[in-house]
């Protein structure tokens, strides 16, 4: 039995493969896709053959087919994987009892499903007034000092930030921050800021997508402004 695998291991040599071809003529009509990965040259001596030169092209535009279907595939794959992960978190938010449960379920999904370093939630009012949770809660003058310019901001935006900046952001962690995407909660006028940091100064480039954090913000801004005094 050994000896047997052994053998079937073993490399076969041309004359066993031209064998097995003569004794198979329509091999090769059952296994159309082996012949783009094979090389016939045609016998023009040192010249190559015009149909041979298509040939190549043809193989070589098919394999470039193959690698763009591939990266189309895993894009794919991707994108169903966030867009779970996304539901997952939507549907959480909206189960939130309080204001605790949400920005609860909201870290949690940052940290567990989307492997989010650092996350940061600020909201603007008074702290005695506003329902302890993970969310931090400053004075609108503090706001005003220390993230008046990214309150201003219609949109979610990315880059670095300045140490005054991270340190009201991200207190004690504000060090390990290299690179953050930042947009306003909105209701109205804002009433705070969503920020996440990633300890690569390149990950959260200016250029970069914020649509996912965008939609989480929207979402937001619609649950938490009920728990919040008027």
């Amino acid at each position: 039995m050994n000896e047997h695998i052994a053998t079937l291991a073993d490399p076969l040599e041309p004359e066993q493969i031209e064998a097995y071809l003569r004794e198979h003529p329509d091999f090769f009509a059952q296994h159309a896709d082996l012949l783009a990965e094979l090389t016939l040259p045609h016998e023009s001596g040192s010249a190559v053959s015009l149909v041979e030169r298509q040939v190549a092209i043809l193989r070589e535009r098919n394999i470039d087919m193959r690698n763009r279907l591939s990266k189309l595939l895993d894009n794919a794959r991707e994108n169903d994987k966030l867009f779970d992960k996304s539901k997952r978190l939507v549907l959480s938010l909206l189960e939130g009892q309080d204001m605790g449960d949400i920005i609860d379920a909201l870290h949690y999904s940052f940290d567990k499903d989307f492997n989010i370093h650092f996350t940061s939630v600020i909201l603007i009012g008074n702290p005695d007034k506003v329902p302890s949770s993970q969310a931090r809660v400053v004075s609108i003058a503090d706001a005003r000092e220390y993230i008046g310019p990214l309150l201003k901001n219609s949109r979610a935006v990315c880059g670095t930030l300045g140490e005054k900046e991270l340190m009201f952001l991200f207190g004690e962690h504000a060090a390990n921050i290299g690179s953050v995407a930042t947009v306003p909660l909105v209701h109205g006028s804002a009433f705070g800021l969503l920020t996440i940091g990633n300890r690569d100064p390149q990950y959260y480039r200016s250029s970069m997508g914020t649509l996912f954090l965008s939609y989480i913000a929207e979402v937001l801004n619609r649950l938490l402004p009920k728990y919040l005094p008027r």
